[in-house]
């Protein structure tokens, strides 16, 4: 499938205002893309599909995550959103003959990270939470860090912000986020 029919089809399936925000992020993840020499076709494709399971709602992620043999652990059980990342990057293979490891682990790593993440994998996170279609306190803070800052630096920070908003929300972390910052501390 060509990256227009990807988009055509990706286009059909989700609601109009999370479309937007997937070129968003491809568009973005593109920029990041050129600043930190990563390939920027696998950073648009990767930005392009990293939601692309959202055309389910979050009751129906946890029978899409069985059916694909996806395991759901506790705190997925508890937050079913977060399966999307998961079954997308098994999607991208089904639904839009994407058969590429490093595009579908960065889709199965937006949303908590992980420890060791690629450059790849550090740019579709990032870009997942500054593409222009975002609009939250701290939101431009983020954005001007991608103009100065290196990768390393600017996912730690992404990753912190993130800690910190689900903690303001009294709401779980996921053991991933939290290991992939600390990842990170300790390979300074």
């Amino acid at each position: 499938m060509t990256i227009d029919e990807m988009r055509r089809t990706l286009q059909r399936r989700l609601k109009k205002n999370r479309f937007a925000h997937s070129i968003g992020v491809a568009n973005t993840a593109v920029k990041l893309a050129k600043c930190f020499g990563v390939d920027e076709t696998k950073a648009y494709v990767a930005g392009l599909l990293h939601d692309c399971a959202r055309q389910y709602e979050n009751d129906e992620l946890p029978a899409q995550a069985l059916v694909r043999g996806i395991k759901i652990g506790e705190v997925e059980r508890a937050i079913p959103l977060l399966l999307h990342a998961y079954i997308g990057a098994k999607m991208i293979k089904e639904i839009y003959g994407v058969d590429d490891a490093q595009i579908a682990q960065a889709i199965y790593r937006h949303t908590v990270g992980a420890p060791d993440m690629t450059p790849l994998d550090k740019i579709i996170y990032f870009a997942d939470m500054i593409e222009p279609n975002r609009n939250y306190p701290g939101v431009e803070k983020l954005r001007a860090l991608a103009e100065t800052a290196e990768l390393d630096e600017i996912l730690l920070t992404a990753l912190s912000e993130s800690i910190i908003f689900v903690v303001q929300k009294n709401s779980l972390i996921h053991p991933d986020t939290v290991a992939a910052r600390n990842y990170l501390l300790l390979n300074r």
